[in-house]
This record gives structure tokens, sequence and C-alpha cells, in this order.
């Protein structure tokens, strides 16, 4: 039987019209064996989530270089929990000061990935974070 894709969700909330990076993340995450779905750009926290629900994700990555995470983040989060979706790994890449990072994975973030941070260490987390969940699940 084949082994089940993935599904990741690339999603860029916020106002931030740069989605170079989040591109390159996905290409890179299709590269590996995952299927991405990609938002586009200047999506609402409940767009972001809405498209999360819809598309039955194992993960969703957020791409922020706005400065913004502070606030879109826990909303996100938020939303996540209100939808019964606590348990999707959530990852954080961007520009996001070091000394936000704590805060962010306080708010539920698995992992903060800022720039020149390695496709094999964000496809490992990615795998890691779905295999722990899928044993938390019983799965």
């Amino acid at each position: 039987m084949e082994e089940q894709k993935i599904r990741v969700l690339i999603a860029k909330p916020g106002l931030d019209g740069h989605d170079r990076g989040a591109k390159v993340i996905a290409r890179g995450l299709r590269d590996a064996g995952m299927e991405v779905i990609y938002t586009g750009l200047r999506q609402t926290p409940e767009m972001v989530v809405e498209a999360a629900l819809q598309e039955d994700v194992d993960v969703i990555g957020l791409s922020i270089l706005s400065g913004a995470h502070a606030a879109l983040v826990p909303r996100i989060m938020s939303i996540l929990r209100e939808n019964e979706m606590g348990d999707v790994p959530v990852f954080l890449g961007g520009i996001v000061p070091n000394e936000d990072a704590p805060r962010m994975k306080a708010e539920g973030v698995v992992e903060v990935f800022g720039p020149g941070t390695g496709m094999d260490t964000i496809v490992n987390a990615i795998r890691q974070a779905v295999a722990a969940r899928g044993k938390a699940a019983g799965g």
C-alpha cells in the first residue's frame, strides 16, 4: 500500500506582499514528497484556518515577513482551537526576532524557522511533528 503523503498548507497571513520564500519552501516540500496547498498572499487568520479545515491538512506553515506575527499567530492558534484543530502542527517562518520565538512556541507553534534554514531541517521537523501527532492520536 502506498504511503499517504503529508498534506501541508503554506499560508501568507496579513498584509505582507512578499511570497518568494513561501514559494521556495512549497517547492522544497513538494520535492520531498509532500502535498502542498498554497493559499496565496494577504490571507486573514480566518481564511488560513478555513483553508486548513477544507483541505484536511496535516501541517500548517505560516510565512510572515511583516512583523505582524505577534498579532496573527495567536489569532490563528485560537481559531484552530475553536475549530477542534488545535492538534495540527503549526510552523512559522520568515522574519521573527529571536526574542519572539519563545512566545510563538508558547502560543503552540512547533518551530520557528528564520531565513537560511535548510530544507532538510524543515522537512525533518514536519515529518517528526506528523509522526508525533499520529502516535498521540493512536495512529
